[in-house]
């Protein structure tokens, strides 16, 4: 018995290995430039960007959730880019590693526990009753007009847009789009 489990544990080590190296060797996403295969689709993103940027949301706010639909649907990709972006415009490293678990965290205006639990409303599936039951509506309401609150949808729409992009072609994690696609 002792002999058939130290088999398993190398061959588990052995599988490991051997997919950590080929993670590594990995050079290029597995779909080609999306924007030139559809034309159509920069038109569409970029529709959705600018409606998105309307200025209803903060900027911060909508990096916010999307780093979490980006963590939610388990994508490197997504998460480091969401991640790079809210670096670059300067939001502390604690913010950013709470998101993961912005239930607890004390570093969220209310107003963007709000969005957060809105976009984990949309993204996981409920247990019981609606994913975004009135309760949360009635909590949204109190922080965004109806304009925030169009936008805030939009803005996880923007990022359910590429999400399976993100997952079928898995673009590579800190590239940016036009430096990756094959």
């Amino acid at each position: 018995m002792a002999i058939e489990t130290t088999t398993t544990e190398t061959t588990t080590t052995e599988t490991a290995a051997a997919e950590a190296t080929t993670a590594r060797t990995v050079t290029a996403s597995r779909l080609s430039n999306p924007v030139k295969l559809v034309p159509e689709m920069g038109a569409a993103a970029g529709a959705l960007y600018k409606a998105v940027g309307n200025g209803s949301v903060p900027q911060g706010t909508i990096d916010l959730i999307q780093l979490r639909a980006g963590q939610i649907v388990g994508n490197t990709y997504l998460t480091a880019l969401h991640t790079k972006s809210l670096r670059a415009a300067g939001e502390p490293e604690e913010r950013i590693d709470a998101v993961a678990s912005w239930q607890d965290a004390p570093y969220f205006t209310e107003a963007e526990a709000v969005a957060l639990a809105l976009v984990e409303a949309v993204l996981q599936p409920a247990i019981h009753g609606e994913r975004v039951p009135d309760a949360l509506f009635a909590r949204a309401v109190a922080h965004y007009d109806e304009k925030a609150l169009v936008t805030l949808a939009l803005a996880i729409g923007q990022v359910n847009f590429f999400i399976p992009l993100a997952l079928i072609g898995k673009p590579l994690p800190g590239l940016k789009p036009s430096e990756q696609w094959t």
